[in-house]
C-alpha cells in the first residue's frame, strides 16, 4: 500500500506495475498489441506454477490497453466480460507473452482474442475479452 504525506503526491499503483507487465509499444489505430510478463514468485500459485488469476488480469489489462488505441480522447474501456481456458502451465523462472487481436469494434463495445504463450511458443491460456466503451467523467 502506498501512503502519502501533505508534501508528497499519492503515487498510484497500477495492475501492470503489480504483475510487471511489459506492454510493447501501442500505435494508434492497432488491432493487435502484446505485452509480456515474468513468472515470479507474487504472480505463482503456492504450488511455483502461473496463477490462472494472473493470466485473467494480463488478458484483462491487455485488451484494455488495446482498447485505449481505438478511442476517442473523451472515451475509455471498461472491462465487462472475460471468458478464459487455461490449456497448461509456466513455472516460476519462465516467462510468457500474451497476444491480443481485434475481433469486433462496435461502437459501445471491443471483443479481442487474447492467446498467452511460453518462451516456446506453447499455448498456456486462451481468453475472450469484451470492454465497454464509455464517456469519461468530468
Amino acid at each position: 500500500m502506498t501512503h502519502s504525506t501533505d508534501t508528497e503526491p499519492e503515487k498510484k499503483l497500477f495492475m501492470s506495475e503489480l504483475l510487471g507487465i511489459a506492454f510493447e509499444p501501442l500505435k494508434a489505430g492497432e488491432t493487435t498489441v502484446a505485452a509480456s510478463l515474468a513468472v515470479t514468485s507474487k504472480v505463482c500459485q503456492p504450488f511455483g506454477v502461473l496463477n490462472g488469476g494472473a493470466s485473467l488480469a494480463l488478458a484483462e489489462t491487455l485488451a484494455g490497453y488495446g482498447s485505449m488505441g481505438l478511442l476517442a480522447p473523451d472515451e475509455i474501456p471498461l472491462g465487462i466480460e472475460v471468458d478464459a481456458h487455461h490449456i497448461a502451465s509456466v513455472p516460476e523462472g519462465g516467462a510468457v507473452r500474451a497476444v491480443a487481436t481485434l475481433l469486433q469494434k462496435g461502437r459501445v463495445t471491443h471483443l479481442w482474442n487474447v492467446d498467452i504463450t511460453d518462451t516456446r511458443g506453447r499455448l498456456i491460456s486462451t481468453a475472450r475479452v469484451v470492454n465497454q466503451i464509455v464517456k469519461k467523467r468530468s
